[in-house]
């Protein structure tokens, strides 16, 4: 037991220096989209993910080249710390809906979904959305080092170029995540989800436990010897898909702030308005209604290849997983959109007709 407690409690002080770092660091502040239940004013935020994130793998460096602990410590501590994850958030979850007042809905549907849409933190300091997401890329990229080193520590004579190539272009996402935090507040998860247990459990458990679950697999592996071939083609799957995410995201990002901008110097927006209300109809938004889900969903088949063997199951439950959340989560957004947009968004289902994938669905 003495052995196991330090794993299960590794997620619950990672995530006290997160949420410490988050607070204490500098930021710049910005105004967000999304506005407050009460007041309806525009929510302001402090903004310091890249930071926090340099910061806190910086002193996991230290650590391990002062020797204070293994470099694949977390590896070692793995199951103990994916349970510890797990109560974390199942903890956090219930504290969070139990100190919200009710929205007279059934206490499962609120403890699911959440009561609050936007609890902030430390007198407004810390927003509890935006600390979810910088913890759970912060601990999911200590994780992906920590079991990377382990496969280096186990293969010091032939390492996979494949782990290599895995925990390169996942650090690639989880950098490039952070640095474009301020787009993420126009997101669905910001202006449409409540901090209940989906949210909670899902950034302190599920996002840093489950995202890595290929090198959960081939960590402890030996080298494939996999085909140059399929490493770069995994490596073309994953920037295509990177390339119509962030895309997606960026152009809606800047339209919403300047709807007239031409967008990369040669997409000029075309949008339906009735005067009010404007919807994005062209460039990536023109492709298909989200475009933006099938460039996750290849980021993550391309992830799967990369470890260079196609043959292991593990490493697909994570572009599995894309498909279960974000095929749902389409139906969703668009029966939202067509309650905000009537006609406008009857328009754009006509100009439009592909949800996710051009000419297939």
């Amino acid at each position: 037991m003495a052995g196991y407690l330090p794993g299960f409690f590794a997620p619950w002080l990672a995530s006290a220096l997160v949420l410490a770092l988050s607070a204490l660091l500098p930021a710049r502040r910005v105004t967000g989209y999304v506005r407050d239940e009460r007041s309806g004013q525009l929510l302001r935020y402090r903004l310091n993910g890249p930071l926090v994130f340099a910061v806190t793998i910086g002193l996991w460096l230290i650590a391990g080249y002062g020797g204070v602990m293994p470099w694949d410590w977390l590896w070692t501590h793995r199951w103990s710390g994916a349970a510890g994850a797990l109560a974390l958030g199942i903890v956090a979850s219930a504290a969070v809906v139990r100190t919200a007042p009710s929205r007279g809905e059934s206490l499962l549907k609120e403890f699911f979904l959440g009561r609050r849409a936007n609890p902030r933190m430390f007198a407004g300091r810390v927003d509890a959305k935006m600390f979810l997401y910088v913890f759970g890329a912060t601990y999911l990229e200590l994780n992906l080092l920590s079991f990377g080193a382990h496969h280096f520590l186990t293969f010091p004579e032939d390492p996979s170029p494949g782990v290599v190539l895995y925990v390169a272009l996942f650090t690639w996402f989880l950098c490039e995540y952070l640095l474009f935090e301020r787009v993420h507040l126009y997101t669905y998860d910001l202006f449409a989800e409540r901090v209940g247990f989906k949210l909670v459990w899902g950034c302190l458990f599920f996002y840093p436990t489950f995202y890595g679950v290929g090198l959960w697999a081939a960590a402890d592996l030996p080298n494939p010897d996999a085909p140059v071939w399929l490493l770069v083609l995994a490596a073309l799957v994953f920037f295509a898909g990177w390339s119509l995410a962030r895309g997606a995201n960026m152009q809606k990002f800047h339209f919403k702030l300047d709807p007239e901008r031409t967008f990369l110097g040669r997409l000029r927006p075309e949008a339906i308005s009735n005067g009010e209300l404007r919807v994005l109809c062209s460039g990536f938004w023109g492709v298909s209604r989200h475009v933006n889900y099938l460039g996750e969903i290849l980021m993550a088949t391309g992830l799967a290849l990369s470890l260079g063997q196609p043959a292991l199951v593990a490493p697909w439950l994570y572009p599995l997983y894309y498909v279960l959340l974000l095929v749902p989560r389409e139906r969703d957004d668009d029966r939202r959109c067509g309650r905000k947009y009537g006609a406008l968004w009857d328009e754009y289902r006509r100009r439009v007709p592909w949800r996710i994938v051009p000419r297939v669905y």
